[in-house]
């Protein structure tokens, strides 16, 4: 697997990165959910590269990025993204968000559409409320000692009630995963998810779409996926009998609904 690199954005901002694939081939851009890093990818990773040049990225806040004081914006996030393409000399991309990552790929298909070549958003949502619920969470985030106890909320919203109480490998990786990510960087993103509304705008994405819905997804219910369809011309929309991470509870079926979509 490659090793991270950075690049430095407008705001002086270091992004972490890691470039997986053949130079050659069409660029795939992964971009994760809240509260994980780059590493929630590595089970598709080995598959997507052989067929895409994979860039993953850990959000300003998250992992390997330098995490800076205060609310973060979906604003900022997306032009996180435009900068480090254009730093890495890259033209127009296949993209690929679940959850927060979603909320991403919503605003590249809006405010840069020429980037985008076919768009994939997974477990996502044009708009989380209440409002109140995110300060709530900004407030216990900042205020707690470590990351333990918002890290188990993390994992009984991602994951099966079995899967958790079974303590499988993948959640204790995920559970080591949330237990490193920095409180601040945390706050950070929920700011700017709880001020994301996309529900008029997103309409405007002309882009070739697939929508991948969890069935049981709590968090970004499938009804928020349905609305997301609804919206956007010519949507491809999948249900799967996920909760919130897809890629990681459904593998195969994750996998083969992205690449016949990116075929």
């Amino acid at each position: 697997m490659s090793e991270l690199n950075f690049v430095t954005v407008g705001d002086g901002t270091r992004i972490a990165y890691q470039l997986d694939g053949d130079a050659g081939q069409p660029v795939l851009v992964l971009s994760n959910s809240i509260a994980t890093t780059l590493h929630m990818w590595d089970g598709q990773i080995g598959e997507l590269s052989r067929r895409f040049r994979v860039l993953r990225y850990d959000f300003r806040g998250h992992g390997g990025s330098s995490v800076p004081i205060g609310a973060y914006s979906l604003d900022r996030l997306g032009r996180d993204v435009i900068e480090l393409i254009d730093a890495l000399g890259l033209g127009q991309v296949h993209f690929l968000g679940l959850s927060l990552g979603g909320f991403v790929g919503q605003w590249l298909g809006i405010h840069a559409p020429e980037r985008v070549d076919r768009l994939i958003l997974s477990n996502t949502s044009s708009h989380l409320s209440p409002a109140s619920y995110f300060d709530e969470r900004i407030a216990v985030v900042r205020q707690a000692p470590d990351m333990s106890e918002t890290a188990e909320v993390f994992l009984n919203n991602w994951f099966p009630a079995g899967m958790v109480a079974a303590n499988e490998p993948v959640i204790e990786k995920f559970r080591a995963m949330l237990l490193e990510i920095d409180r601040l960087g945390l706050a950070g993103l929920f700011a700017a998810v709880r001020d994301a509304d996309l529900r008029r705008t997103v309409a405007l994405i002309d882009r070739p779409t697939l929508v991948i819905a969890g069935q049981h997804d709590t968090v970004t219910a499938a009804s928020h996926s349905e609305l997301i369809a609804a919206a956007v011309p010519g949507v491809k929309l999948v249900v799967l009998p996920a909760v919130h991470l897809s890629n990681v509870e459904y593998p195969t079926e994750f996998m083969q609904a992205v690449l016949d979509f990116l075929h």
